[in-house]
């Protein structure tokens, strides 16, 4: 049995993008993140109501924020780094998904957001 752990549209600033200008001004972006743990790791906290047996959102949300204050090129190399950063801070997490949004993406089109999903 395994549960799960979300962040759901994070949003936040950060300098991501192959342009200069996206380097220089940055954008908008929501990130979104599932953590998958097996119950065994966490059984503290269902059946005891300890902290000390779950991921907790708040440290995973922190994780993020440091991760994404890192300007890359791509969101792929951002959800790479953010996924060894997640097994690096959570070592019980044995799978997940991280999707990256930029909300404003500099393309000649009109749409809500362009967007990268990291599953493992």
């Amino acid at each position: 049995m395994n549960y799960t752990v979300q962040i759901n549209r994070l949003r936040l600033h950060a300098s991501h993008g192959v342009l200069d200008q996206e380097r220089l001004v940055g954008n908008l972006f929501e990130v979104s993140v599932t953590l998958t743990i097996p119950y065994q790791t966490a059984k503290e906290a269902f059946e005891r109501d300890w902290l000390s047996g779950a991921v907790n959102y708040a440290d995973v949300a922190n994780v993020i924020k440091e991760v994404m204050a890192i300007p890359s090129c791509l969101l792929e190399n951002v959800a790479y780094r953010l996924r060894i950063a997640i097994s690096e801070h959570f070592p019980t997490v044995k799978g997940g998904t991280i999707t990256i949004a930029k909300l404003t993406p500099p393309v000649p089109a009109q749409m809500e957001s362009a967007a990268i999903t990291l599953t493992w």
